[in-house]
């Protein structure tokens, strides 16, 4: 197996992706932005909160948004972020309170300022997931979620293979296609503050998640 992703990896990674990264994946993962945010909106209420998106690339997803809710948004790629710059200022977007560049296990955000984190597509592309977690878990509030969006890897089979042996291409892509859910039970379990309260399969193919995770 290749080396494992590395933080410069993925910068450059994504770097390549800005420019094309809407065209490639927008309607792709359409369903799965979708799915975070109407999960992110059902816990925030119809009065609306304060959401952090985790990667938050391109900002594909800041539109479509409640204008009740109020978005923070970060990223490792300072290029995939001009463009989520340039889409908050195309759409009017007031309700986005900033966006900023940020390493998703190290985030200069202080503990419990947020009632939800999304990060879609992220959890498989960061050198440390279980620590990257650990930084969702810190930043929400008591009983606030987290919601992830993304590839969980199979147990067996013939996609496991696929997956397997497609690891050391898609890491040079950035991100590592061959991650069992058992790293996420597993981290909930060890973290303690924090309980699994929904998995489900979203398009497309069923190969994707939507996972939530409360804070206690």
């Amino acid at each position: 197996m290749a080396a494992d992703i590395n933080k410069a990896g993925v910068a450059k990674a994504y770097a390549r992706w800005a420019p094309i990264y809407d065209f490639v994946f927008g309607e792709v993962f359409a369903p799965g932005r979708g799915a975070a945010i109407a999960a992110a909106e059902q816990h925030c209420g119809a009065g609306g909160g304060r959401i952090l998106e985790v990667g938050v690339g391109t900002g594909i997803s800041l539109p479509d948004y409640a204008p009740c809710n109020s978005i923070v948004g970060v990223d490792l790629s300072e290029p995939m972020l001009r463009k989520a710059h340039e889409r908050v200022a195309e759409h009017g977007l007031t309700n986005v309170e900033s966006l900023s560049v940020m390493d998703a296990m190290h985030m200069a955000l202080p503990d419990k300022s947020f009632d939800v984190v999304v990060a879609q597509f992220v959890i498989t592309a960061v050198p440390n997931p279980e620590a990257t977690l650990d930084e969702f878990a810190r930043v929400i509030k008591t009983g606030g979620e987290i919601v992830l969006v993304n590839h969980i890897g199979a147990e067996s089979g013939p996609r496991w293979l696929f997956e397997y042996c497609f690891a050391p291409l898609a890491r040079r892509l950035g991100w590592r296609p061959e991650f069992p859910f058992k790293r996420l039970t597993d981290w909930a379990q060890r973290h303690g503050g924090v309980k699994l309260v929904e998995r489900r399969p979203i398009k497309p193919l069923g190969h994707f998640s939507l996972i939530r995770f409360q804070r206690l």
